[in-house]
């Protein structure tokens, strides 16, 4: 177990290296940044000044290991909009984001889950084919539109959840709901598919065949392996869920990270964005690597690879 937790925590250490090179690079791909700082109007020597004063002339590689040490210590730099640290604005934001990631992949769990199991167990019944059609009509149906659909029906004909803001429970429930059945069709259809491949299994025959009830057999026996493979797909869409919740929160007017993102792009506030994407991509590796420590202490021949 140790060999196997060394190497995942190099292999995370590697991607984020990279994802750290990647997100640094952004305020060189988009242009001079001292020209962006400057503004239309500024001179030359304006230009030289501010890219004297931000360290623009050095080497790449310098203020890439330069902006590193820096982001290792908590500072990500200052915003150009909003003139304040990227670690204060961002901190502010975050919570908001994680609390709807967490609601959502927890409703989407609750949802999938038990529809996979059933569509599993009865197999090409009504029960299975309706699964798959809630499946298909997650998949088909864009996230934006689902979300306003919800807020003609459930904010303004019946008016028993609010349309936008954060300033209650209740806000959330909307936004849960859309972002969270975005990904329930994943997570049912591997559920589906784990557990028809575990039901055909011989330790399940002979666990039927010893005369254990049904509901033994599916839940503590088949569900335990055929749940493995969803963990690490539960863990994907939540990094997806923090990262892709910008429509989400625009259209609800929740003040989180996905929507300071869409400020910061809209505004071509570089800085914001580049330690947005860092953030969003430590979190999308820190799941995964959660994901695969779990996994392998659910399954020990997994630790082998």
């Amino acid at each position: 177990m140790l060999s196997f937790l060394v190497k995942r925590l190099m292999l995370a250490v590697l991607v984020a290296l990279t994802v750290s090179a990647v997100s640094f690079s952004l305020l060189f791909l988009a242009g001079d940044p001292a020209v962006a700082l400057a503004g239309e109007n500024a001179t030359p020597a304006d230009i030289a000044r501010i890219r004297e004063i931000h360290g623009f002339d050095r080497p790449l590689v310098v203020q890439y290991l330069d902006w590193l040490a820096r982001a290792l210590q908590g500072d990500l730099g200052r915003s150009w909009y909003f003139h304040l640290p990227v670690t204060e604005l961002i901190g502010d934001r975050l919570s908001t984001t994680m609390a709807l990631g967490a609601s959502s992949i927890l409703f989407a769990m609750v949802l999938a889950l038990p529809m996979g199991v059933a569509a599993a167990v009865w197999q090409n019944s009504i029960i299975d084919r309706a699964a798959l059609f809630v499946a298909v009509v997650g998949q088909a149906i864009p996230s934006f539109w689902f979300a306003l659909i919800l807020i003609v029906v459930f904010a303004v004909n019946l008016g028993i959840l609010p349309s936008s803001g954060a300033d209650s429970w209740q806000s959330f429930v909307l936004p849960t709901v859309v972002l969270g059945y975005y990904a329930t069709p994943a997570i049912m259809r591997l559920t589906r598919a784990g557990m028809l491949e575990v039901l055909s299994a011989d330790y399940i025959r002979t666990a039927r065949a010893k005369g254990l009830s049904p509901v033994k057999v599916v839940f503590k026996h088949a569900l335990r392996n055929a749940v493995i493979p969803v963990i690490s797909l539960a863990a994907v869409q939540l990094g997806f869920m923090l990262g892709g919740s910008i429509v989400v929160e625009s259209i609800f007017a929740l003040h989180g990270a996905g929507y300071l993102a869409w400020e910061s792009i809209s505004r071509n506030d570089l800085p914001t964005m580049q330690a947005l994407i860092l953030i969003f991509a430590m979190f999308y590796i820190f799941f995964t690597l959660l994901a695969d420590i779990l996994n392998a202490w659910m399954d020990p021949r997994l630790r082998l690879r």
